[in-house]
């Protein structure tokens, strides 16, 4: 756990201690909940809640020192606890992490992009991590919040750091990399993931790209070749691009492919390698996921035997193509979040892996679409009506409009199901899938759909 002097925090924040902790302070914290005795609690002020109604609980909780606003009417009531007094709290937490990171002296790798952000941060930290000490960003700690904690986490020993970041609207990228500095970028891909609030996929590259526009000379990105949004990309790297494809001449090409056995050769063009590699989970995606990874791996020193340990080690987050079996039938729960991008590698996903057995889709909405919600709900429900499915489960007033467009695609209408919620869902998929079926849950994280996951096991129960 690191360790940070009220010198070091003071200075870092142009703050003002009411009165110093006794000593330096055990890690950094913004939630009561998960605070750990000797740490420094970090009042936050956010859209549902004031992280200062809850600085006497840290402090109950063993908080060594708080972190508040100058204006906060609470210290003076506060006693001869020590408070560490700024003008902005979120900027203090990203001016802690800030000199955390200078003091540390990592060199600081970031992932971004519309899908697979968390998988290849994951991927490339496990391997890297066999070169060097190597931190990475707990769980999708990713936003302003998020990330600074992440760094604040990053063990004086570390070399290399591996940090996912995901921004929703215009000019947090920019902040966000102002305070990683990163060397090194990974851009997985550009879809109109919070399109609602940059209105165009050129709007979200360019938010994107800020993470380049910060690399030295002697960094690098690594950027999908194949993407709508190469050419712009490679276009705004001050830093040499390393490029990775599934079907055409790049830096790491996918050579082979065997969807059934979720294996495939990668080739290194510099070297000439080649490397066989087997994935826990399927799909073409996680493929093009590995050999960003291991485009970032190679370009620090991994060996192919590092890079082997760490694949093989690899396993996804929670509701993360996460496995599990209701009554006979094999549930992929993949609800942690989806967009039009994301929801079709799924579904290719599922047609490679299982095409002997009856699949079935339970599909709710993606957020955050604004102009092009209906369009893009109604396009997606003629992709996944184009497919051999047992049956479609629509959630929603969004999975409606999929639903929509699987009908107008073909799709058998005594074979799609309109649900209003998780719970009508939870009784379809249980009154019709049987022994032996596959069922594939995915919709956007405030659809809440694995929770249908629980009233089936319920039900089932």
């Amino acid at each position: 756990m690191p360790t940070f002097s009220t010198t070091d925090l003071a200075a870092w924040t142009c703050g003002t201690w009411t009165r110093e902790a006794a000593c330096a302070l055990e890690g950094v914290c913004n939630d009561t909940r998960a605070l750990a005795p000797g740490a420094l609690y970090v009042a936050i002020h956010g859209p549902n809640f004031d992280g200062h109604d809850f600085v006497t609980e840290a402090f109950r909780r063993g908080a060594r020192g708080a972190v508040v606003s100058r204006a906060w009417p609470g210290s003076a009531s506060a006693g001869a606890q020590p408070l560490l007094a700024v003008e902005d709290t979120r900027q203090a937490l990203r001016d802690m992490a800030r000199g955390h990171a200078e003091r540390v002296g990592a060199e600081i790798v970031v992932v971004t992009g519309s899908a697979g952000k968390t998988s290849v941060k994951d991927l490339a930290a496990g391997m890297l991590a066999a070169a060097a000490p190597t931190a990475r960003t707990p769980g999708n700690w990713n936003n302003d919040v998020g990330l600074p904690l992440s760094l604040l986490n990053m063990e004086p020993g570390a070399r290399i750091g591996v940090f996912e970041l995901g921004v929703s609207h215009p000019g947090e990228m920019a902040a966000l990399c102002e305070m990683l500095r990163p060397a090194w970028a990974v851009i997985t891909n550009i879809g109109p993931v919070h399109i609602e609030f940059f209105g165009s996929l050129d709007a979200i590259a360019r938010e994107k790209a800020c993470a380049l526009k910060r690399l030295p000379p002697r960094g690098a990105a690594v950027l999908n070749r194949d993407g709508n949004c190469y050419e712009l990309l490679r276009s705004l790297s001050p830093a040499r691009v390393l490029s990775v494809s599934m079907k055409g001449e790049a830096d790491y090409r996918c050579l082979q492919r065997n969807a059934a056995m979720n294996e495939a050769v990668v080739r290194e063009t510099a070297s000439g390698e080649t490397f066989r590699f087997r994935l826990a989970v399927p799909g073409e995606h996680n493929v093009m996921n590995a050999m960003m990874a291991i485009a970032v791996a190679r370009g620090h020193g991994a060996s192919w035997d590092g890079i082997r340990a760490a694949i093989e080690a690899f396993s996804p987050m929670p509701m993360r193509w996460e496995t599990a079996t209701i009554g006979g039938v094999t549930v992929i729960n993949d609800a942690y979040n989806a967009n039009p991008m994301s929801m079709r590698m799924a579904l290719r996903a599922l047609a490679e892996t299982e095409p002997s057995r009856r699949r079935w889709l339970v599909l709710g909405g993606m957020l955050e679409l604004g102009a092009i919600e209906r369009k893009e709900h109604f396009s997606l429900g003629q992709f996944a009506g184009a497919g051999t499915w047992a049956g479609l489960i629509a959630v929603g007033r969004l999975g409606g409009l999929i639903a929509d467009g699987a009908a107008a695609a073909g799709f058998r209408k005594d074979r799609i199901f309109r649900c209003d919620g998780v719970a009508g869902a939870a009784e379809t998929i249980r009154a019709h899938a049987r022994d032996g079926d596959v069922a594939l849950l995915k919709a956007s994280r405030g659809i809440r759909l694995e929770n249908v996951v629980k009233r089936w096991k319920n039900g089932a129960g």
